[in-house]
């Protein structure tokens, strides 16, 4: 198994978090790589051909896309150099055709050119959110089961953790925080009570607090979860690195390539949609013009018109997949002169 050039050698998989992953608990056994076989269909790997898996984690949809391809290809990319260490051991019957790096998906451009895949890849994924590795460790700071630091850090590079945001940013930085991404309607009266209540020592501290006005939310789901989430995407820059990714994402498909992405709440699919509608448009003038002027062409075909999800089966054996919602995109050619 070969370091990509330029980049640290490292590691993984398993799935990603949900919008309400962090009431469902520790998971044990072998972690299972979410709508797997769907994701392995959607992206339709063939023998030599250039797979990426930009959010590897623990390897589980790599392993899967490698096994369907021979002589393929993949170049596996991921924050946390832990996952790519265990990875690297879950595909090493691939270890000839797999190179593995740390970094974010959004580097992508950077990343391809440096394997030499400059005109793109034939395939690539991309599955948002936290791992359930780094869920279920409480050292890392992003579940609320167990007290833990307030990290929330994705790999060692982020500058920024939890407690900064936490116990640094005023009221109302953080109660914006809260509501946009957190979407929680409560998010004023929660950041007031995270203000008075500083210095917030650890997770389960912050779980207390946010819970002692949230409210008890809906059956099942922690009312911490939606403050959690958000200052989880805060640190990790999550939508800002999506929204580079997106801004031309279709850049990094030959013709005929296929990009997967699974997404686990609204704030992500919702980016993702209107990518693959604007990538896939005919026409990007302004409403009203009698002429179209903007030489736009469709770069993609939609394969999804609605995202393809989990059927109960799967949810009942990994309940972290319930809230995934799978898009797919096909790479279509220059327009004819």
């Amino acid at each position: 198994m070969r370091p990509a050039g330029g980049a640290a050698m490292a590691r993984g998989e398993g799935p990603p978090t949900t919008n309400d992953e962090t009431d469902i608990g520790p998971v044990g056994g072998a972690h299972e790589a979410v709508l797997a076989g769907d994701v392995v269909r959607g992206l339709r790997p063939r023998p030599g051909a250039r797979l990426v898996d930009a959010t590897l984690g623990l390897g589980g949809h790599a392993a899967a896309l490698l096994a369907d391809a021979p002589g393929a290809t993949l170049l596996g990319i991921d924050r946390d150099p832990r996952a790519l260490a265990i990875a690297a051991e879950r595909l090493a019957p691939f270890a000839e055709r797999v190179v593995l790096c740390e970094g974010s998906f959004d580097m992508l451009p950077v990343l391809l050119a440096a394997q030499g895949w400059t005109d793109g890849a034939d395939a690539v994924l991309l599955d948002l959110g936290v791992s359930s590795m780094q869920l279920d460790d409480p050292a890392r700071g992003f579940s609320f089961r167990a007290a833990g630091p307030l990290d929330m850090r994705m790999g060692p590079g982020i500058q920024i953790t939890a407690g900064v945001v936490v116990n640094a940013w005023d009221e109302r930085a953080l109660a914006d925080a809260i509501r946009t991404f957190g979407e929680e309607p409560r998010a004023r009266a929660i950041a007031r009570a995270i203000v008075r209540a500083r210095p917030v020592a650890d997770t389960a501290t912050l779980a207390r607090v946010v819970a002692s006005v949230a409210g008890a939310g809906k059956p099942g789901i922690h009312p911490a979860t939606r403050t959690f989430q958000a200052i989880r995407i805060v640190v990790n820059d999550e939508l800002g690195a999506l929204e580079r990714l997106l801004a031309e994402g279709w850049r990094l498909l030959r013709p005929g390539g296929r990009l997967a992405v699974l997404a686990y709440h609204s704030l992500e699919d919702r980016l993702v949609k209107r990518a693959f509608r604007r990538w896939a448009a005919r026409c990007l003038c302004p409403p009203g013009l009698p002429l179209c002027t903007c030489g736009w062409w469709p770069r993609v075909a939609v394969l999804t018109p609605r995202p393809i999800v989990p059927d109960a089966t799967e949810i009942a054996r990994n309940p972290r997949a319930r809230s995934a919602r799978l898009r797919l995109v096909e790479r279509l050619g220059d327009p004819p002169r």
